[in-house]
């Protein structure tokens, strides 16, 4: 589907298809629903993207999947769980920032200008 921003965890993010950037930061909140979601409608909103759908993965983190629909007036959908291929994209990404950011990483010692410099990689 045209359009459709899938969701990851990496630092907070969305990654629009068919696109050669990442909207990326680094959440001082760790994996709370409502900042990621706060986050991620903020990015997408200052990216001036169009979406028409969200997809991301059935962890906790993304409970609060319900303020993306609403402050996006878009729909949400869940990858099947073990269904990684649902989500490619992120899959992708997630695989590139794990050059630079390893499983693992305490991300205390990584900062914000950091993570926004590889968002633009």
């Amino acid at each position: 589907m045209k359009n459709t921003a899938e969701v990851c965890l990496a630092a907070g993010g969305a990654k629009p298809p068919k696109s050669s950037f990442m909207l990326m930061e680094k959440l001082d909140t760790g994996k709370q629903a409502v900042p990621l979601a706060n986050a991620v409608v903020r990015l997408i909103r200052e990216s001036g993207l169009p979406v028409r759908s969200i997809t991301t993965d059935n962890g906790p983190e993304f409970a609060a999947h319900e303020i993306h629909a609403r402050e996006l007036n878009t729909k949400v959908y869940f990858a099947h769980p073990y269904c990684s291929w649902e989500k490619g994209a992120i899959e992708n990404m997630n695989g590139l920032i794990r050059q630079y950011i390893p499983k693992k990483t305490d991300f205390r010692g990584i900062s914000r200008l950091y993570v926004k410099a590889l968002s633009k990689n």
